[in-house]
C-alpha cells in the first residue's frame, strides 16, 4: 500500500472528529504530544464539539465545514463504530489521511469497503490498536524471537466488569468488543496471519451479559502456530490484568508475561532470562504507550512514507479473526479466515 505523505518537521494538524469520552481521551494525548495539534473538533451534538475544543481550535459539524476553515492534515475518527464507514469516506474524499479507533468498522462489509476507499484515495488509513504499545508486549516479543520457531501461544482473559449500557446487551461482547485487542497482539507477537478457527461461546449461568461472555478459541496461524484464546467478562476472582495471561511454546524454551510486569523467558538451557526492569524499550524502536505510540507511528508513516502497524490492509486480519470467530460459534464448524473476507466483499 502507498499513500501521500505530509513533508515536514512540525506538528501534525489534526481534527477530532467525536467528542465523547474517547475523544476526549484523545485530545489530552495529543495536548501531550508534541506531535501533532488539535486545529479543529467535530461533534454531531454542537455543544459538545464546542466544550471539547482547546483554545484557538475550529468546532462544529460537518467534518467538511470544519475542515474548510482550519485546514488540518489528517483526521482522528474517535466515533461509534458505526460511524466509522460515514466519516472515514468523507474523510478520505476530502483528501485526508485518516487514524481511526478501532475497530477498522461496524462490519466486515464495510471494513472491506473503506479499505478499497483509502486504496482508491491514495491516502493512508490506520487503524490503532492502543494495546499493541504496551512496553511489556513488546518486549515479549524481543524474548520469544530468541526462542526460534513457535509451536502454540496461549492466552487467557479473566475479568468480571459492570459496565452497564450497550456491552450487557449486544451479541458476542467479548469477541466484539475485546478479543479484537488480543486477536491483534497475537498477530503482532508471532508476526502471523490467521488461516483458520474453531470457536466456541457460551455463557455461564451467572453471567450478567445478554450475549454469550466467554469464549474458547483455537487459531490456526501461518506458518502452522496454533493461537489458543480463552476469556470471560464474567469471572469474578483473581482476575486477570487488562493485558491478559501469555505464554509461548517455541522450540528452544518458553516465554510468559502476566499483561503487568516483564515478561519470563525459560531457554532450553536451563538459564532464566529476563528483560531488565530499567531497559527502555523505546531503545529498540519502541514509539510509546498507548494511544501516544499509535500517535507517533501515524506521524512517523505521515512523514516518512513507512507503513505504520494498524495500517488498514493490516488491521483487516485482525477485524477478520473477531469475524471468522462468530462465525464458527454460530456454525459450529471450523471456519476458514479466507472464506470470511472473500464473502464479505
Amino acid at each position: 500500500m502507498t499513500f501521500r505523505t505530509i513533508p515536514g518537521e512540525g506538528p501534525l494538524r489534526l481534527v477530532v472528529v467525536g467528542a465523547g469520552e474517547m475523544g476526549r481521551t484523545w485530545l489530552r494525548a495529543i495536548v501531550e504530544s508534541p506531535l501533532a495539534d488539535v486545529v479543529g473538533v467535530v461533534d454531531v451534538n454542537e455543544a459538545a464539539a464546542h466544550a471539547a475544543a482547546p483554545a484557538g481550535a475550529i468546532s462544529g459539524t460537518p467534518l467538511s465545514e470544519v475542515a474548510r476553515r482550519c485546514a488540518p492534515d489528517a483526521v482522528l475518527d474517535v466515533t461509534a463504530p458505526a460511524a466509522h464507514l460515514t466519516v472515514t469516506l468523507e474523510a478520505l474524499e476530502l483528501g485526508l489521511p485518516v487514524l481511526g479507533e478501532k475497530p477498522l468498522a461496524a462490519t466486515l462489509p464495510e471494513a472491506v469497503k473503506l479499505v478499497r476507499a483509502a486504496e482508491q484515495a491514495g491516502e493512508l488509513f490506520m487503524v490503532s490498536q492502543n494495546r499493541r504499545f504496551h512496553p511489556g508486549l513488546w518486549r515479549l516479543k524481543r524474548e520469544i524471537s530468541a526462542l526460534g520457531r513457535v509451536g502454540i501461544l496461549t492466552h487467557e482473559f479473566f475479568r468480571a466488569p459492570h459496565f452497564g449500557g450497550f456491552r450487557e446487551v449486544m451479541d458476542h461482547p467479548l469477541v466484539l468488543d475485546m478479543a479484537i485487542h488480543n486477536f491483534d497482539a497475537a498477530r503482532f507477537l508471532l508476526d502471523a496471519d490467521p488461516v483458520a478457527v474453531y470457536c466456541e461461546e457460551y455463557n455461564p449461568p451467572w453471567s450478567w451479559y445478554a450475549g454469550n461472555a466467554a469464549t474458547t478459541a483455537v487459531f490456526e496461524m501461518t506458518g502452522g502456530i496454533r493461537f489458543v484464546y480463552t476469556g470471560s467478562w464474567c469471572s469474578p476472582g483473581q482476575e486477570t490484568s487488562w493485558n491478559s495471561n501469555w505464554r509461548v511454546s517455541a522450540e528452544s524454551g518458553t516465554a510468559t508475561w502476566d499483561g503487568a510486569g516483564a515478561p519470563r523467558t525459560e531457554p532450553t538451557d536451563g538459564q532464566l532470562h529476563r528483560e531488565h526492569d530499567d531497559e527502555q524499550a523505546g531503545d529498540r524502536g519502541y514509539p510509546g504507550d498507548d494511544l501516544h505510540g499509535s500517535l507517533a507511528m501515524f506521524v512517523r508513516a505521515l512523514r516518512g512514507g513507512v507503513v505504520p502497524m494498524g495500517e488498514c490492509h493490516d488491521n483487516l486480519q485482525s477485524l477478520a479473526m473477531v469475524h471468522a470467530a462468530i462465525a464458527s460459534a454460530e456454525s459450529g464448524t471450523r471456519v476458514s479466515v479466507a472464506e470470511v473476507l472473500r464473502t464479505a466483499g
